[in-house]
C-alpha cells in the first residue's frame, strides 16, 4: 500500500517535474524565438532627443524657438526628485528593484483581465519596459510585442543605469499639447521650471502619459483631477510625501495655463518676427532643416531689440503714409457672416477665428482686429476685439478714402481699429489697413557685418515673405557708388570732370536716350557733383570710361551680385539684388574698404553647449592676460580681405557724405553726427531706395510693390519715401551709439578745389563752392583733363540684357510661394537710376 501511494505520489512528481521543464523549455523556445534579430538597446546610450533650438537676443532674453516636437532635454541629475518620484508612482513603483519587468504586477493585471473577461485590461509594463516601446518597438497591444518588450527591457537594464534609463523616459514622454518630457511640460501647463513644481503639479504631470487627449486639463477636468489624486496617494504609500503634504495637496484646485490661471509661456515670447525667422531660413540651410528643428541648439542673434522695434515703427509709418497718399480702400481683411452680429458671444467667437494679423504696433498703438456692426451716415459702429462693448468711427477719420463712404464698408467686415485717446481715454476708434506696398530695412554694424535690425515688410503674419533678403529688386541709383569706387580705383579722381550731355545711341531694340530726372543736362561737371545730384549721363559716361566689366568685377567682390551682366545700362542699377547685399556692400565703404559677412547670429551652441559657430573670428591678442597696463586696450588683429583701398574707401564716404549735406538727401536727413548716403529710384518710381551710413551704423531701405508698378502719389522718390524711415531710425540709433567723424586714412593730402568746376583753389579760400578733396600722397592730380566716355563719335555699346519673361515664383521663409514681377526690361525700367 505504501508502495503504491508512493508510486502515485512519484508520478505526480514526476508529471509536474516534467510539465515544469516544458513549461520552461517552451517559455524559453518563445523567447528564444522572438529575442532575434531584435532592434539593438546599445544605441540609446548615445541617443539624443530631438530638442527645440532656442534664439536669445544679446542680453539673454529668450525671443523664439523652434522645433517639430517642443521638447527641453534635461538630465537625470537637474531633474528634482519630487518629479521622478510622482511619475515612479504613477507607472512604476518598483522601478528601482526589479530587473526591467514586474512579474507581480503582470500576474495581478492578467488575473484582473480573466476576472473581467478581458473589459478592464490595464497595462503592466514597467518604465524600462515603456522606453523600449517609445523608442524601438511599436505600440500595438499584442502579446509578440510584449515578448519583445520584456527582453529589450532586461537587456538594457545590464547596460543602463536606472538614472539613465529614467532620463530616457521622462525626456521622451508625450504628455499633450504638443509637449514632449517633463520640462516642456511644466512650461506649458503651468508656466514653470521643473524646481518650482507643487507635489500636486507634479501629480499632474505623471497623470498624463496614459492618454493625454484622455485628461485634458479643461475637457476632462474632473477626470484629471482624479487621477491627479490618485497619484498623490501612491506618492504617500510610497513614502515620498507625508500624510500632511497629502491632505493639503489632495484638496488643491486643478489649475492650469489652458485653464487661464497662469500666463502662457508663449506670452513671455515676441510674436515671431522676420528676424527670427531669417536666422531659421539661413541656419535650416547651413544645418540642414532637420537638424535646426531637432538639433538642440543654443543661438545667440546679433538682434538689438530696441533698435528692431525702432526700424519697425520707422517702416511701418513710411509705408502707412505713402497708403494713405493714395487713398485707396483695398476691402476688409475678412468677413463675418451678418446674422452672428446681434449676439455678442457669436461675433467674438468669429471674430477671434479671423485670418488677420494681429503684430501691429505702431507710434499711436496697437492696432486690434475689429468688425463693422453698423455703418450710419456719419460713423462706423465696430466691435473690438479684446475690449468690451463697441466703439465709434467718426466719418472724419476715414476722409482719406476715395469713394463712397457707403460703398468702402458694410456689416460683417473684419478691419484693423486704433484707439484714438485723449489722456487716457479712449476718445473714438480710427481704421487701417495693412498698405499693399511693402519694403525692407536693415542696419547693421560696418565694422562686424552684425545685423542690428530687420524688417522684412509691414507685417509678419500679414505675409512672411522677407523683403530685405528674399526680394529682388533694382537699385536704380544706389549702385552708383560701385561705378564711382571702380573709377576712384582707376585713377580718377572727385575733381575728375566728366561731360553731363545728351547721349543717343541705336541698339537693335530701338534708340535709347537716357536722361536725367530733372530733363537737364550740365556740361562739364565734376565726379563729386556727378554723385552727389545723381546724375545719370555722367554715370553712363564714366562707367563707358572705365569699362563695364571693371564696374561688374567691383559689384561682384562687394557681393552686390554674383554674375554681373556688364551691359551698360546697368551702371544705373536695372540689374536685380537684395537691399541685404546692398547695406553689407555700403558697410565697406565705412569701414575704410575692409570686407564684412553680415550676419544674424553672434555665436550657436549645441545641446551640450559646445560652441559649434562664433562669426567673429578676429584674434585678441591681449585677452588671455588677466590685467593690462592702466590705459591700455586689448589689441583686436583682423585678417579680414581689403575689397577696397582704405584712400579710395575715405573719397568715395566723403563724396556720399555731399549727398546727405548738400545732394538728393539733403532736404531729408539731419543727424547729430556725420552721415553719408545715396538715393535709388527706378524709372516709373517702381522701387525707392536708400542707403547711408555713420561712422559705425549703416541702414537701408527700399519700398516697392511685390508685383513692381509705379508708385504713384507724386513721392515715390529714395529720398522722399525711404529718407524719413532711415531718419527716423538713425536717430534713435545715434542716441545709443553715437558717432563721429570717418576716419581719415594715412597715405593722403587734402586739396581745396571748386565743386562746381573742378578747379584747384588756395588753400585758404572759403565759401559755398569750396570742398577739399583728398589725394594719394605722390601723386599730383592733373587738373581740367575732361571725360566724355567716347559717347561723341555715336559707338553702339551693349545696353541691356533682352528678358521675355511675365514672372517668376519663388519660395518664401515659411515654405509659402509668391510671385515677383519681371526683370527689367528696355522698355520699363532698363535705364536704372533716376535719382
Amino acid at each position: 500500500m505504501i508502495r503504491f501511494i508512493l508510486s502515485i505520489f512519484g508520478s505526480i512528481f514526476s508529471t509536474i517535474t516534467l510539465g515544469i521543464g516544458v513549461g520552461a523549455l517552451s517559455i524559453g523556445a518563445i523567447f528564444w524565438v522572438y529575442g532575434r534579430d531584435l532592434p539593438s538597446h546599445e544605441s540609446l546610450a548615445q541617443y539624443q532627443p530631438p530638442t527645440i533650438s532656442r534664439i536669445f537676443s544679446g542680453e539673454g532674453q529668450l525671443i523664439d524657438e523652434f522645433a517639430k516636437e517642443r521638447r527641453l532635454f534635461t538630465p537625470s541629475e537637474e531633474v528634482p526628485d519630487l518629479v521622478k518620484q510622482a511619475f515612479i508612482s504613477a507607472e512604476d513603483k518598483n522601478f528601482y528593484s526589479h530587473a526591467g519587468y514586474d512579474a507581480r504586477g503582470i500576474l495581478a493585471a492578467a488575473i484582473e483581465a480573466v476576472k473581467s473577461r478581458g473589459e478592464n485590461v490595464r497595462g503592466a509594463s514597467t518604465i524600462t519596459q515603456q522606453v523600449m516601446k517609445n523608442f524601438l518597438l511599436s505600440g500595438d497591444r499584442r502579446a509578440e510585442r510584449k515578448i519583445k518588450e520584456i527582453i529589450l527591457a532586461t537587456r538594457l537594464e545590464e547596460t543602463l543605469s536606472k538614472d539613465k534609463i529614467l532620463e530616457l523616459y521622462l525626456n521622451e514622454i508625450f504628455l499633450g499639447q504638443n509637449s514632449y518630457g517633463v520640462t516642456a511640460a511644466a512650461q506649458t501647463y503651468f508656466n514653470k521650471t521643473l524646481g518650482e513644481l507643487e507635489p500636486h503639479e507634479a501629480a499632474t504631470l505623471a497623470a498624463m502619459p496614459k492618454a493625454p487627449s484622455d485628461y485634458h486639463p479643461v475637457r476632462e477636468k474632473e477626470r484629471l483631477l482624479q487621477r491627479r489624486n490618485y497619484v498623490l496617494r501612491e506618492m504617500k504609500e510610497n513614502g515620498y510625501i507625508s500624510e500632511a503634504v497629502y491632505e493639503v495637496e489632495r484638496e488643491q484646485e486643478l489649475r492650469s495655463v489652458q485653464n487661464g490661471d497662469f500666463d502662457a509661456f508663449r506670452t513671455a515670447l515676441p510674436p515671431r518676427d522676420y528676424f527670427t525667422d531669417e536666422i531659421r531660413r539661413q541656419l535650416s540651410d547651413d544645418f540642414g532643416e532637420g537638424e535646426f528643428f531637432t538639433g538642440g541648439f543654443t543661438i545667440r542673434a546679433t538682434i538689438d531689440e530696441e533698435m528692431q522695434t525702432e526700424a519697425a515703427l520707422a517702416m511701418r509709418k513710411g509705408l502707412e503714409e505713402f497708403d494713405r497718399s493714395t487713398g485707396v480702400w483695398q476691402g476688409p481683411v475678412a468677413e463675418i457672416d451678418p446674422a452672428l452680429l446681434d449676439a455678442e458671444d457669436d461675433w467674438r467667437a468669429a471674430l477671434g477665428d479671423a485670418d488677420i494679423s494681429r503684430d501691429i504696433i505702431t507710434e499711436d498703438g496697437a492696432w486690434l482686429p475689429a468688425v463693422v456692426m453698423e455703418v450710419e451716415a456719419n460713423a462706423l459702429t465696430i466691435g473690438i476685439e479684446s475690449v468690451t462693448g463697441t466703439g465709434t468711427v467718426p466719418r472724419s477719420d476715414i476722409k482719406w478714402l476715395r469713394g463712397d463712404f457707403f460703398d468702402n464698408f458694410k456689416p460683417g467686415d473684419v478691419i484693423h481699429a486704433l484707439a484714438v485717446r485723449d489722456g487716457d481715454a479712449v476718445k473714438h476708434w480710427s481704421v487701417r489697413q495693412v498698405p499693399e506696398v511693402q519694403g525692407g530695412f536693415v542696419a547693421m554694424d560696418v565694422n562686424t557685418g552684425r545685423v542690428l535690425a530687420m524688417q522684412g515688410g509691414f507685417s509678419y503674419q500679414d505675409s512672411v515673405f522677407n523683403r530685405a533678403t528674399q526680394a529682388q529688386r533694382q537699385p536704380g541709383s544706389s549702385f552708383k557708388p560701385f561705378v564711382y569706387a571702380a573709377a576712384l580705383d582707376s585713377g580718377y579722381s572727385p575733381a575728375t570732370i566728366v561731360i553731363d550731355a545728351p547721349i543717343e545711341i541705336n541698339t537693335p531694340q530701338g534708340v535709347w536716350r537716357p536722361k536725367n530726372s530733372n530733363h537737364k543736362f550740365y556740361g562739364p561737371t565734376p565726379l563729386r557733383t556727378g554723385i552727389e545730384m545723381s546724375r545719370n549721363l555722367m554715370t553712363i559716361r564714366l562707367a563707358q570710361e572705365v569699362g563695364m566689366p571693371v564696374v561688374a568685377g567691383y559689384a561682384e567682390r562687394f557681393g552686390v551680385y554674383d554674375n554681373m551682366g556688364t551691359f551698360l545700362a546697368n551702371s544705373l542699377g536695372s540689374e536685380e539684388t537684395t537691399l541685404y547685399k546692398m547695406v553689407a556692400a555700403y558697410a565697406m565703404f565705412a569701414n575704410g574698404g575692409e570686407r564684412v559677412e553680415p550676419t544674424l547670429v553672434d555665436r550657436i551652441q549645441n545641446r551640450f553647449g559646445q560652441t559649434i559657430y562664433r562669426h567673429d573670428d578676429r584674434d585678441c591678442v591681449d585677452c588671455s592676460f588677466t590685467e593690462l597696463d592702466a590705459g591700455r586696450a586689448p589689441k583686436i588683429v583682423t585678417n579680414r580681405e581689403q575689397v577696397m583701398d582704405p584712400i579710395t574707401a575715405y573719397q568715395l564716404t566723403s563724396m556720399l557724405k555731399g549727398v546727405v549735406d548738400r545732394g538728393t538727401a539733403s532736404r531729408l536727413i539731419n543727424l547729430p553726427v556725420p552721415a553719408a548716403g545715396k538715393t535709388g529710384t527706378t524709372n516709373d518710381a517702381r522701387d525707392a531706395w536708400f542707403v547711408g551710413f555713420t561712422s559705425n551704423i549703416v541702414a537701408g531701405c527700399y519700398f516697392g510693390y511685390d508685383n513692381p508698378r509705379p508708385m504713384k502719389g507724386g513721392r515715390g522718390y529714395g529720398g522722399t519715401l525711404c529718407g524719413p524711415v532711415f531718419q527716423q531710425f538713425m536717430t534713435k540709433a545715434t542716441e545709443k551709439f553715437g558717432g563721429g567723424p570717418f576716419d581719415v586714412p594715412p597715405g593722403g593730402h587734402f586739396i581745396k578745389i571748386d565743386r562746381y568746376t573742378g578747379g584747384r583753389l588756395p588753400n585758404g579760400a572759403g565759401g559755398a563752392n569750396v570742398v577739399a578733396e583728398y589725394f594719394r600722397d605722390g601723386e599730383e592730380p592733373i587738373f581740367g583733363l575732361t571725360f566724355d566716355g567716347g559717347f561723341g563719335m555715336g559707338s553702339n555699346l551693349p545696353l541691356f540684357e533682352e528678358v521675355s519673361e511675365s514672372g517668376r515664383q519663388v519660395t518664401t521663409s515659411s515654405g509659402g510661394t509668391a510671385v515677383l514681377g519681371p526683370k527689367a526690361t528696355f522698355g520699363d525700367v532698363s535705364s536704372g537710376g533716376l535719382y
